[in-house]
């Protein structure tokens, strides 16, 4: 279980991963050591990370969400053999153990090696189906965050820690060093300035001033990965549906505003519009898909794929638990 200085926690590093914890502790009204052991147990009990990742539009790369339907027998290999490549992330076991989804990170360039898309996957024995849906824009994850895990500072306290976040600037050409930089923070967002300098070869007022650049421009942001369980999460669904065209945007825009969503995002294909549903049982998934869902307009068709496991989160480099917040 957790209490409220656990919820303020993992809110203020939705607002900040990288937020010094005397600055969490001050606006919380606890030591900062309190902080830093919650933050370590949290870590070792409830698989809380905070991991940097790139914005896929700025380094050259397009994201594919991919469906493959499997044979019972070979599911379990052939998600591993996902899991431990770089270039994918969130891996979900779903449907009964029958399909396998995962965002696949292609190059833009047509040149490019698209292996993984093109043969891998085909190819592979106990695959009887593959559907690939590129991902056009994102209107919900990403950058921002599952509501009902951030909802636990008031306005106050939320200002106060947006200080330091608050600069705007504009893309920032590469710079030798970025990628190991920006390995390093995908495997451990709150990495210290003398690991990533030793990461890369930099001084750490270097690695600080770099860390600066790529946020102000939007290059660089920080997600957090906590068992969606603490807030009372037992059923996950991904939500496939089919909307006209000129309803995207509306359908789109509104269900970025629901709590039970986690992930909202436009592709192509048949089924133009995903949603990632968290809830707390069967019942209430229900209620959501019969109640809000299906009192909005627009939406033709539904298909509702349970997740029955995520293996992998929001970092191409890192296999996670089980439990993670999507």
């Amino acid at each position: 279980m957790i209490d409220d200085v656990d919820r303020g926690l993992i809110h203020a590093l939705h607002i900040d991963g990288r937020v010094p914890f005397s600055r969490v502790a001050s606006v919380l009204g606890v030591s900062a050591q309190t902080v830093a052991r919650r933050y370590r147990r949290l870590c070792a009990e409830a698989g809380l990370r905070v991991v940097g990742l790139t914005d896929p539009h700025r380094t050259g790369l397009t994201q594919w969400l991919v469906r493959v339907t499997v044979t019972a027998r070979s599911a379990r290999d052939i998600a591993g053999a996902l899991v431990r490549r770089a270039d994918t992330s969130w891996v979900k076991l779903a449907s009964g153990g029958t399909e396998i989804v995962a965002v696949v990170h292609a190059p833009n360039d047509s040149s490019a090696d698209n292996s993984l898309l093109l043969y891998d996957i085909p190819r592979t024995a106990g695959i009887t189906a593959v559907s690939a849906h590129c991902l056009l824009h994102t209107y919900l994850g990403g950058p921002s965050h599952w509501r009902r895990s951030a909802e636990a500072l008031d306005e106050g306290q939320r200002r106060v820690l947006r200080e330091a976040v608050t600069a705007e600037g504009v893309p920032r050409q590469p710079v030798a060093g970025d990628v190991e930089l920006l390995m390093a923070l995908s495997k451990d967002g709150r990495a210290g300035q003398g690991e990533l300098a030793a990461a890369t070869g930099w001084a750490p007022a270097t690695v600080g001033r770099r860390l600066a650049d790529l946020r102000a421009g939007g290059a660089l942001f920080f997600d957090v990965e906590v068992d969606a369980g603490l807030f009372g999460v037992t059923t996950r669904a991904l939500l496939w549906m089919s909307v006209p065209p000129s309803r995207l945007e509306g359908v789109a825009t509104v269900l970025s505003g629901h709590d039970e969503l986690a992930f909202v995002a436009a592709t192509t294909g048949p089924t133009n519009l995903v949603a990632q549903a968290l809830c707390r049982d069967p019942a209430d998934l229900h209620r959501y898909l019969t109640r809000r869902l299906g009192a909005l307009e627009g939406i033709r068709s539904l298909e509702t794929s349970p997740v029955l496991r995520n293996l992998k989160a929001g970092s191409p480099v890192s296999a996670v638990r089980a439990t993670v917040r999507r």
